[in-house]
């Protein structure tokens, strides 16, 4: 019988991958938990009733398509310093059309989309500057790593809202471009 490997079994208590699997995702879970609460409070949600049950990112899939309140992006433009104007360019509509949305009016797919991406990054920003003061005022520093703009001027796309958490993910281990 050349060449057949003997196959091993492990009981639960002796296979010694369940060690290795099981602490990443209990430290990924925990994390996340954290992540989705400052999240939800930077939009002004937290104890609202459609955002009560969000413990991780994929949580917010149903709040993404049905759509969050007008109210969670006005507490967001507040927080991130950011005009109507300014707002209504990120999420590609008219600032004519915001104004006319109620508190309780829910945006779009696609905004809603956006919001909860930037409430994320502002989330993030806020843990790896140490304050969210500190991290506005990044993003609207012109930084090469940006091409001599400001991060902030790449809110308007998902990928634009990727560069910037990928430049927060090297400024946390010390990785200057």
């Amino acid at each position: 019988m050349a060449g057949r490997k003997k196959e091993t079994t492990y009981t639960n208590e002796e296979n010694p991958l369940d060690n290795i699997v099981a602490e990443p995702a209990i430290a990924y879970g925990n994390n996340m938990s954290g992540m989705a609460m400052r999240t939800i409070g930077l939009m002004g949600m937290a104890g609202k009733k459609d955002f009560t049950a969000i413990r991780n990112e994929t949580d917010f899939i149903n709040i993404i398509r049905n759509g969050i309140p007008r109210q969670a992006m006005d507490n967001l433009m507040e927080i991130a310093d950011l005009s109507l104007t300014e707002m209504a360019a990120i999420i590609h509509t008219s600032d004519r059309t915001l104004r006319r949305y109620e508190a309780n009016q829910r945006l779009s797919q696609e905004q809603s989309e956006r919001m909860i991406e930037m409430a994320r990054l502002y989330s993030r920003g806020e843990e790896v500057m140490g304050s969210i003061d500190t991290f506005k005022e990044w993003m609207n520093t012109k930084l090469v790593a940006f091409g001599g703009q400001r991060p902030k001027d790449y809110l308007d796309t998902s990928l634009g809202i990727a560069m910037i958490m990928d430049e927060l993910g090297r400024l946390q281990h010390g990785i200057f471009a």
